[in-house]
């Protein structure tokens, strides 16, 4: 029987960025522009035009955005994109710094004893956002990457605009992560306060559905952490 503690303190977290004209996007990608179609006065209801590409603002990665023989994002599994998290709080490195095999060292122990977790690498580089300091971030180095899939994830969320350097010739991190039919989630915000709420003991789901757009590289996502359900079987 399913039983729900009633008396459980549960509350929602929108991990997203919101979606503007003239949002920041990943060098050479299209720019967001966002306007009035239709407009009540005028038409009888109110409508936006949208002009962006799949990898603006919050969004996920599928393995064929980095190779045309990888799966696209409407051939991945819909559990791929929910699961409990864990954070990898990363937070204090200075800029254009690597995300080492051993900062993950405590994330990847926990992500262990959760099968479908979700990582989350909390840099602190969403307060940034908007800044050209936000193309500094840290990123993953291919070790790092390698062992975060030695550890069973399949699901990857970072706060910062790639999980490798910006503007780099390669995609090495990427190309690890995905090559197991993984996912990779950026632009994320507010893995601060997902942290904090891990290190309080509360457990934490986290829940980065895309569009559904056929045969994608990946699309943009509202992505959402609840905190502190529980559901128990009894």
């Amino acid at each position: 029987m399913l039983v729900r503690d009633m008396h459980a303190r549960e509350s929602w977290l929108d991990l997203s960025v919101p979606v503007v004209t003239g949002m920041p996007v990943y060098p050479g990608d299209p720019q967001v522009e966002v306007d009035r179609a239709l407009r009540v006065a005028e038409h009888g209801v109110n409508v936006l035009r949208l002009h962006m590409g799949s990898q603006s603002g919050t969004h996920v990665d599928a393995p064929y955005h980095v190779d045309e023989a990888w799966p696209r994002l409407d051939d991945l599994p819909l559990e791929r994109f929910a699961g409990p998290a864990v954070v990898a709080d990363v937070r204090g490195l200075p800029a254009r710094a690597p995300i080492t095999p051993d900062l993950l060292g405590p994330a990847l122990a926990r992500v262990r004893l959760a099968p479908g977790a979700i990582l989350l690498l909390a840099t602190g580089w969403s307060a940034y956002w908007g800044t050209d300091h936000y193309l500094a971030h840290p990123w993953l180095t291919p070790e790092a990457a390698q062992a975060v899939v030695n550890a069973g994830v399949r699901t990857v969320g970072v706060d910062a605009l790639s999980v490798d350097p910006t503007g780099g010739a390669d995609l090495p991190a990427h190309r690890i992560l995905c090559g197991t039919e993984g996912v990779i989630a950026e632009n994320l915000t507010r893995l601060d306060q997902v942290a904090a709420a891990q290190a309080s003991g509360s457990p934490v789901e986290v829940f980065l559905f895309p569009l559904h757009l056929p045969g994608a590289d990946g699309a943009p996502v509202r992505a959402t952490a609840r905190i502190g359900h529980r559901a128990d079987l009894a």
